[in-house]
């Protein structure tokens, strides 16, 4: 019996100990994302209000911090008791509608990721090849992609209204808590077959699209370097082009993101298999889940000159 007693007593400590550390990273990283993606928001929208001469990326890294911020205050309210508590509509109206928002900005994340890797693809095409008939026009129908996208992602991501429900409200024992007063519950199979069905194809073809940019990117990229170290010198041919740090930087974004989203993918598949959230996975989940929004932010940022020239010129003050 002993034995037993010190196994559960070093399990509880176990589990206590990760939970912690997985608590305080998860609100760590929720306070850096929420103010780099704010001032990433605010410095686009000052840029695209005051510049006479926006960078083409400019209104989709704007609209990429927006989506982020939504997700970061939905994130919040859901898994904060204290937040959760302190809004006052019904329970069950709170978990449908923050669990929704939180998928169709998940959602809006990944196709918005997927057209700043496509613009830059374009960017760096050369103009006689077929995406560079675009170069010009691209920019123009870049407004009309948010209004698809938005109702793409409402229209898909709307489902969860049936099976996301306040844990209170639902007498059913076989829940899958995903927050203290929020939970899912199961659903018919014919539905779940055709939810699934009107997902996987919108995940696959925004992640195959970004697979095609980014391998596309490179290459270009490495013909562009043999040229130069053919024509220059070596001195020469190690300086990087604008064009060449704005397609690294969004080939860092992507792959970040693909890594993260596999992750999220397979946490999130095993549990609802297995219909059970250990609450270390749910942890790391919530963490896998936003720190995409702090790393693009944050690299964004540090890669962006002109914020550069702004901290320069506030240090000098």
């Amino acid at each position: 019996m002993t034995d037993i007693y010190r196994y559960v007593y070093n399990r509880y400590l176990y589990s206590y100990w990760y939970t912690n550390n997985f608590e305080t990273a998860n609100f760590y990283n929720l306070v850096l994302d929420f103010f780099s993606n704010t001032f990433l928001l605010l410095f686009h929208i000052f840029t695209l209000l005051l510049d006479h001469r926006p960078k083409p990326s400019d209104m989709i890294i704007c609209h990429l911090a927006f989506v982020h911020v939504i997700k970061l205050f939905a994130a919040l309210f859901l898994l904060s008791t204290d937040v959760f508590e302190a809004l006052n509509f019904l329970n069950d109206f709170k978990c449908k509608s923050l669990f929704c928002m939180i998928r169709v900005t998940r959602a809006l994340s990944m196709s918005t990721t997927c057209l700043l890797s496509t613009l830059q693809a374009i960017i760096i095409s050369p103009s006689t090849s077929w995406l560079g008939r675009f170069k010009h026009k691209c920019t123009k129908y870049i407004f009309h992609s948010f209004i698809l996208l938005w109702f793409l992602s409402l229209f898909l991501n709307s489902n969860c209204i049936l099976y996301t429900a306040a844990a209170s409200n639902v007498t059913q024992r076989n829940l899958l808590h995903v927050s203290k007063y929020c939970s899912l519950s199961h659903i018919n199979s014919i539905l779940r077959g055709l939810f699934f069905t009107l997902t996987l194809p919108r995940d696959v073809f925004f992640i195959g699209y970004m697979l095609l940019s980014s391998a596309y990117m490179v290459v270009l990229l490495s013909g562009h370097q043999r040229r130069c170290q053919h024509l220059h010198s070596t001195s020469l041919s190690s300086r990087v082009s604008p064009e060449g740090r704005a397609t690294q930087t969004v080939l860092l974004l992507v792959s970040f993101f693909k890594v993260m989203y596999c992750v999220d993918v397979i946490i999130s598949f095993s549990s609802t298999l297995l219909w059970s959230y250990d609450p270390i996975i749910l942890d790391v989940q919530k963490l896998v889940s936003n720190v995409y929004a702090t790393v693009s932010a944050l690299v964004l940022i540090s890669s962006d000159k002109r914020i550069k020239m702004c901290f320069k010129s506030v240090g000098k003050l």
